[in-house]
């Protein structure tokens, strides 16, 4: 049986995205075969679909979706065709069905439409992985996000808040900050009219843990608002240059900068994520955390998501409907 996928025809902007009709997968034994009705639009995907086809990835770009079990592997005993499920993916979404890991799938929560749910599964994972996992954020320690209201941003600043974290963020104009204090930020900057480290030395603030999704653009700024033993991670390399940091700062205060990708993570370390996520962030959806979708789009209109996702201006997520 075939199936209409989107797939990264060779390197380029969004018009190399491309219509075409691909054989539906077969599950492997500990897989899930999903059929897809909601894909969530990453920056990944911009930034795999830039750089073209390789031969360690799919062509079919796609890290999260939403939808109905298909089918199950022999050794899945916990799914069952019908289920409502979200799931990450490692690629494959943009298509009407999609493999997903069997620890990996999620079940939608109750109260959240499948719609919703394409809004989780990377974010979720990201967020929890890098805050809890790389930097071992410790109860009443403090954040600040960059990107407050991307995808990841949203659903940071929410999942935060619910467990006791005070939150700053940076955001690129002031309809953006206003939407992240609405989600709890204590303190939101705008980037662009406000240089927020020396805003936060004023009013006495600084920050444990910084998530920075700029490609590097605030380094200085977030080693001057770290705390002592603070941590910044990095989740976008942007041009690929290197990073500029004072070394005296850093030695100082014992800073320590790293950075994570959430793709190429091992799978046994994404299934303990998706351990900590059932227990801990899935009893939080639909109350303390919702879902905030800024467009769909049909799935033949890939490449417009991907120009508004590059666009910068959405507040929340962009998702394709298959």
């Amino acid at each position: 049986m075939l199936q209409e996928t989107i797939v990264i025809s060779r390197a380029g902007g969004p018009e190399v995205l491309v219509s075409e009709k691909r054989p539906v997968p077969a599950p492997g034994p500990d897989d899930v075969l999903i059929r897809v009705e909601w894909a969530g639009v990453n920056r990944h995907d911009c930034g795999q679909r830039s750089r073209g086809p390789n031969t360690h990835e799919s062509d079919v770009p796609g890290l999260e979706v939403a939808g109905l079990v298909e089918a199950v592997g022999s050794q899945v005993r916990d799914l069952a065709p019908g289920a409502r499920v979200c799931a990450l993916t490692n690629g494959g979404g943009y298509a009407q069905y999609a493999i997903a890991h069997r620890a990996l799938v999620l079940p939608v929560p109750d109260g959240l439409t499948l719609q919703q749910a394409a809004c989780l599964p990377e974010a979720a994972f990201t967020v929890w992985y890098n805050f809890f996992s790389v930097a071992a954020m410790q109860p009443g320690e403090t954040a600040l996000i960059h990107g407050a209201t991307s995808g990841i941003g949203v659903f940071a600043i929410q999942l935060l808040r619910a467990l006791g974290h005070p939150v700053y963020a940076s955001s690129g104009s002031d309809e953006k900050s206003a939407f992240a204090r609405s989600l709890g930020a204590t303190r939101v900057f705008n980037y662009r009219t406000e240089a927020f480290a020396e805003i936060m030395a004023r009013e006495g603030l600084s920050a444990d843990v910084v998530l920075d999704m700029s490609g590097g653009r605030h380094t200085e700024q977030n080693l001057a608002a770290l705390a002592y033993g603070g941590r910044i991670i990095h989740l976008s390399a942007g041009s690929g240059a290197p990073l500029q940091a004072s070394l005296r700062t850093i030695m100082q205060k014992e800073a320590r900068i790293t950075g994570s990708m959430m793709r190429p993570l091992p799978l046994d370390r994404k299934i303990r994520v998706a351990e900590a996520l059932r227990t801990t962030v899935w009893p939080l959806l639909g109350t303390a955390i919702r879902p905030v979708i800024q467009q769909t789009y049909p799935l033949a209109q890939a490449a417009q998501a991907h120009r508004d996702m590059e666009a910068g201006d959405h507040i929340g997520k962009l998702l394709l409907q298959v």
